[in-house]
């Protein structure tokens, strides 16, 4: 009795499909025609741009602003400086009054100062931490060490890295430290220097 039931269900399943039939389908032509009509009435998108799509010149930054005086200006300007016998350097710290030597004026110098420090030590934060995972890495056993990817002047080179980069930072510590020094012969205010 059962198996009769069963495959009397399963010809009625697999009938249904074919009896059902499909609705009419619209012509490929109808279809273009509400394609082309859908893409008149929606917006245009804006332009995104993308590394192909970008102009580039190459070796030079694209700043918004003012062009900066040539070279060739530059060169016309020294060159008088030159007959007088006086370094160009010595000319603008001439031609800048000491009015303009202002609290924007420390601030933005401080700024610039703390910045190439903070960068330097991070620097030598990461250096350390490289330096930290390649000793342990590094095996004094040479029949590890032929299976391992860093030798002993790896480390080496890493370690005088390290130390560049700690003189670096000293030198940084004591430009700041000469910048306040100046701040303080300048007469300027002492809260110009902090952040």
């Amino acid at each position: 009795m059962r198996k009769p039931i069963l495959s009397s269900l399963s010809v009625l399943l697999l009938a249904f499909p074919f009896c059902y039939g499909s609705p009419q389908q619209d012509s490929v032509a109808e279809a273009a025609r509400k394609a082309r009509e859908q893409k008149k009435t929606q917006p245009k998108s804006a332009k995104v741009f993308t590394n192909d799509n970008i102009p580039t010149v190459p070796g030079r930054v694209n700043v918004v602003g003012s062009a900066p005086p040539s070279t060739e200006t530059q060169a016309k300007a020294a060159a008088p400086d030159a007959a007088e016998g006086k370094a160009p350097a010595a000319q603008e710290k001439e031609a800048q009054p000491e009015e303009t030597k202002g609290e924007a004026y420390w601030r933005k110098r401080f700024a610039e100062a703390r910045g190439k420090l903070r960068t330097a030590e991070k620097e030598l934060d990461i250096l350390q931490r490289e330096y930290n995972l390649m000793q342990q890495q590094y095996y004094s056993d040479p029949n590890k060490a032929l299976r391992e990817q860093y030798d002993r002047s790896d480390l080496n080179n890493h370690l005088k890295a390290i130390n560049d980069k700690k003189q670096e930072v000293a030198r940084l510590k004591q430009a700041l430290s000469d910048l306040e020094d100046e701040l303080r012969r300048a007469g300027g205010d002492p809260g110009w220097g902090r952040e």
